[in-house]
């Protein structure tokens, strides 16, 4: 039978934030991602159970440890054929991402896709097992091998050219040393190349042994090719990436994790004494929308580097003003008894010195909270329905008066297809970004004399559009009131004189 109709596969958080998302009927984005962000919030999380319906749609899933795989159906379906079809779906995941983790599945997102296809067509399940799946998603191409043979052909024909026009050079050098006359040479875009020991370097590389036919060493087809090539990612796709980053599309580097978009640094500093400390802070924090912080966490590390064998000994003492509650922890070839009873950094060996032109990291701390008085900067986003929509209201506070923020950016996502907003009152500077769908407020400082703002702007949308708010900045100032005081030499205790850099950074600050 082809009752079961699915409308939707997905992988998601268990926030309800879609990582990849298939759907099998027309649907937009906003209507996606909206019965996604609905989902979690079904779940009665005392029981376990499979499935959870609305008064419109069913969602089949089954958690993969951090996230979720969710199937979004109409009510009339086969609940056995879909959990059938989800069990497929769950074991086509693991196929492509080694850890069932948030980055993995963005990195390997188009191979899942292409996956999910196979399973299902116009919402209705195919008859296909995994090992099916997996030999079609591998598209076995027949113009590849074509575009093979025909490159390999040209290769061969180019050597034989190249050993014959050596033996003819290597000829025409002998018929001239019998006869007394200059060597044939080259003239021409690399200088006269004309006496007899060039000729016979010449030759000699171009003499190279003949090689077996049998696999040849493919190089790049000296003629225009038209046939399809796969998986090679030739100077086209390299043209191609330059463009879009000419229009200003951020592009993700195939090494693996995606960049966070929030994640910005500090130019570097352009003088150091032969003593460099950096203190480096990085915050993670997640609120909800209707306030209450979920999480608020900040990593942060001072990192030593000594230039000069002759300050390699030395000692860190260091101003701990924290009133957070952070924990500390030393690099384990610290004296950590001398650290807790006088703040001082040394290594446990005094006769030892500290590598040189390494960055070493000799202190961290961990600030874990659920305090929303923490919240280094609040954001209040307040969409209201209009009769054309919303009227989007937000501001921000700063509420750590020390600190100053700059290149503050926060980013409230805009429903695809409406054009753009309608900007009303404003502090600071914005950006819409129609290919990504994102109205940018920039601020350049936020500090204590510019501690409050606020934005307002209309747009066709739900309230639900306008989720997740995601903030970045950077910052020259530390959160945790952590600073080295001073250096000085483990004998006799003399200064040492030192630069040191310190950042406040952004690994993820969203509000959902």
């Amino acid at each position: 039978s082809r009752s079961t109709v699915l409308l939707a596969a997905a992988v998601c958080t268990k926030a309800g934030k879609a990582i990849v998302s298939r759907q099998f009927v027309e649907m937009t984005r906003t209507r996606v991602e909206g019965l996604l962000a609905a989902f979690p919030k079904l779940m009665n999380t005392g029981k376990q159970h499979t499935f959870v319906e609305t008064e419109s749609v069913r969602y089949v899933y089954q958690p993969l440890e951090k996230l979720y795989m969710v199937l979004v159906t109409t009510k009339n379906s086969n609940i056995l054929e879909d959990l059938e079809t989800l069990r497929l779906f769950s074991r086509v995941i693991p196929e492509y991402c080694r850890v069932l983790e948030e980055g993995e599945v963005s990195e390997h997102c188009f191979d899942l896709i292409f996956a999910f296809d196979e399973i299902v067509a116009l919402g209705y399940r195919e008859n296909v097992n995994l090992a099916q799946i997996r030999t079609f998603t591998e598209m076995d191409s027949h113009e590849e091998k074509v575009f093979r043979a025909v490159r390999e052909t040209q290769e061969r024909e180019a050597k034989a050219e190249m050993r014959r026009k050596a033996k003819e050079l290597q000829q025409a050098r002998r018929d001239a040393d019998r006869s007394g006359k200059k060597s044939p040479g080259f003239s021409g875009g690399f200088g006269s190349m004309s006496s007899s020991s060039n000729a016979t370097i010449i030759t000699d590389t171009l003499m190279e042994p003949e090689k077996p036919k049998a696999s040849p060493v493919p190089a790049r087809a000296s003629g225009p090719s038209k046939a399809l090539k796969l998986s090679a990612r030739g100077k086209e796709v390299d043209d191609f990436v330059d463009k879009l980053k000419s229009e200003g599309q951020v592009i993700m580097p195939s090494s693996g994790k995606r960049p966070s978009e929030a994640s910005k640094a500090l130019p570097p500093p352009v003088n150091t004494e032969s003593v460099h400390l950096r203190c480096e802070e990085k915050i993670s924090l997640t609120c909800g929308r209707d306030g209450g912080l979920q999480n608020l966490e900040v990593l942060g590390m001072i990192t030593l580097r000594v230039a000069d064998d002759k300050n390699g000994r030395i000692r860190l003492t260091i101003n701990n003003g924290d009133k957070k509650g952070v924990q500390l922890q030393t690099h384990p070839n610290v004296d950590k008894k001398l650290f807790t009873t006088d703040s001082v950094l040394g290594l446990k060996n005094p006769d030892k010195s500290f590598p040189l032109n390494n960055d070493v990291g000799v202190l961290k701390w961990r600030l874990q909270t659920t305090d929303e008085t923490l919240i280094p900067l609040t954001i209040n986003c307040w969409p209201s329905e209009s009769a054309t929509g919303c009227d989007v209201n937000i501001e921000y506070e700063l509420q750590e008066e020390a600190l100053e923020l700059n290149d503050v950016v926060i980013s409230i996502p805009i429903p695809s297809g409406v054009g753009a907003p309608v900007i009303g009152d404003l502090d600071g500077e914005y950006r819409h970004d129609s290919r990504r769908n994102i109205l940018e407020w920039c601020l350049p400082v936020v500090d204590v004399n510019n501690k409050t703002g606020s934005l307002e702007f209309s747009v066709a949308g739900q309230p639900n559009d306008f989720f997740p708010v995601n903030v970045s900045f950077v910052s020259k100032g530390n959160y945790c009131d952590i600073t080295v005081a001073k250096v000085s030499q483990v004998d006799g205790e003399v200064p040492v004189r030192f630069s040191s850099e310190t950042s406040f950074l952004v690994d993820k600050y969203e509000i959902l």
